[in-house]
């Protein structure tokens, strides 16, 4: 690709609306602002549960009839965020979705639990060569939340980083996602003002929910203060996943969950421009 612009983000995700969840105010942000946006989705999510009960017939169609519906719903998305460089990890449909952890689907040898980490990173590794990217936006080692194909996309994105520095293509800066304690709590404080089910209601303590640090691990916060509308918009086009309610929202499980205009990161490679960065490029050599 000739002509890049000077600011190179990747974002990897494991299923389609992954990204608009946890990254979709700093996507919008940083498309709006001119850098080359990409996005790399390692599954369709074939395997989603369906929230529109007059579209239940998707996810009982045995020939993935949801899988190709999402590529649908992630490119309404990515339009809602500005980012025109959207592409799924070899091609759509190559690794189908494995499913929740202990599912018999993670036997699938088609899912994406199940593929090879060095030939799946490889296809990362030519996304990387092309864009070059200065900074790469991944989970942490459990996927945030333990779902197999968010822990894979997370060793596929790392081995692509590794593998694509050993050829000469290495990326500056690495993320993690995350979400300080902080602000969990008080978005869980806002559900119960509202009269909202509260997830994870029965734990001892916030150190049980996934993805959660404490706030002195946060490295770089993002103001999405004016990218928060994209970001329920981006939301909304995955109206099979998510029912977006006001400044709440909720899967298919039903129970609500704050809508985060800010989003947060834990450096783990590279030089932080500042102790707590507001940029994901501070300090970016070019």
């Amino acid at each position: 690709m000739s002509d890049l612009p000077p600011r190179r983000l990747l974002l990897v995700h494991a299923h389609p609306d992954d990204e608009s969840i946890n990254n979709g105010a700093t996507m919008a942000k940083y498309a709006a602002e001119g850098a080359h946006v990409t996005l790399v989705t390692c599954t369709l999510g074939e395997e989603g549960e369906v929230i529109p009960t007059d579209l239940a017939h998707l996810a009982a169609d045995r020939d993935d009839t949801l899988g190709r519906h999402r590529i649908g719903e992630l490119a309404a998305a990515m339009k809602e965020l500005g980012v025109t460089d959207h592409r799924f990890l070899g091609g759509p449909g190559r690794y189908r979705d494995s499913g929740m952890m202990g599912v018999v689907q993670n036997e699938n040898p088609d899912c994406f639990w199940q593929a090879d980490l060095d030939e799946a990173a490889g296809h990362l590794v030519e996304v990387i060569r092309e864009i070059r990217p200065q900074v790469l936006v991944a989970y942490d080692p459990n996927g945030g939340y333990g779902h197999p194909d968010h822990i894979q996309a997370h060793r596929v994105a790392m081995r692509a980083a590794e593998l694509a520095a050993a050829e000469g293509h290495a990326i500056e800066k690495i993320y993690w996602n995350c979400v300080p304690r902080s602000v969990i709590e008080e978005g869980f404080a806002a559900l119960r003002a509202a009269g909202k089910e509260v997830p994870f209601e029965g734990i001892a303590s916030t150190d049980d929910v996934p993805g959660v640090v404490d706030d002195a691990k946060v490295t770089a916060a993002i103001d999405g203060t004016a990218y928060g509308e994209r970001k329920a918009a981006a939301m909304r086009a995955h109206f099979t996943q998510i029912a977006v309610d006001g400044p709440f929202f909720a899967l298919s499980n039903d129970l609500g969950q704050p809508l985060f205009p800010d989003e947060y990161y834990v450096l783990v490679q590279g030089t932080a421009g500042a102790e707590r960065e507001d940029d994901l490029f501070a300090g970016v050599r070019g």
